[in-house]
């Protein structure tokens, strides 16, 4: 199996000078062209965290906004990411663009967004998504598949003719990057890799690694 993985990437290159001096400005070019080139779930990314005795997590999330503040998703706060982060407020973020042979990672602190952005977003979510968000004890153990129908069909019930409210445990978190690497696979593994890093000033400082 694998001799047929991929041993080159031939597609790109990131200089500095396309790559420019704005990280936000850079992964929000990256994220458009991962959009326009129909990838599935663009904006997918490996949220790492870590628990109360120091073992990372990762898992897979989506990206629901980004702005010059940040990244956000949404979860479950009593959710094992959830109690994490409630630990430890720092996570990473990692996209992988393998059809542009491109990589994002993305380190920072982690707050959660307030009410009003919450109530908002969970208002545009599919009714099905609404409820599910009342019927599901994330990361809890529960009996079996049919459990869950059950609480759906109690929960649909329950909410009949009137708009599904937000869970108070159902909320965003922003991810305030700290340090952004764009890596652009290149042949013979002599891999593109720059790395931003906020200054104390409000800066970013840019510096090329070795792949």
């Amino acid at each position: 199996m694998v001799d047929r993985i991929r041993t080159s990437y031939e597609l790109g290159v990131l200089t500095e000078e396309a790559a420019g001096d704005d990280p936000f400005a850079l992964f929000q070019r990256w994220l458009e062209d991962a959009l326009n080139a129909g990838l599935i779930e663009p904006n997918a990314m490996c949220l790492a965290t870590v628990d109360e005795q120091g073992y990372p997590d990762g898992r897979f999330v989506l990206l629901r906004g980004f702005d010059e503040r940040g990244l956000v998703f949404y979860t479950n706060s009593r959710s094992a990411k959830g109690r994490q982060l409630a630990h430890r407020a720092y996570a990473t973020a990692v996209f992988w663009w393998g059809a542009l042979e491109r990589q994002v990672r993305i380190r920072g602190r982690v707050e959660r967004v307030d009410d009003a952005e919450a109530d908002a977003y969970f208002a545009t979510r599919p009714r099905g998504h609404q409820l599910a968000a009342w019927v599901s004890p994330q990361s809890e153990p529960i009996p079996h598949q049919a459990w869950l129908e059950q609480r759906m069909t109690e929960v649909e019930r329950e909410f009949e003719g009137r708009e599904v409210p937000r869970p108070p445990y159902w909320t965003g978190y922003r991810i305030l990057p700290e340090q952004f690497e764009f890596w652009q696979g290149r042949p013979n593994r002599l891999h593109d890799r720059l790395l931003y890093t906020l200054q104390p000033d409000g800066r970013w400082k840019r510096e090329r690694l070795a792949p």
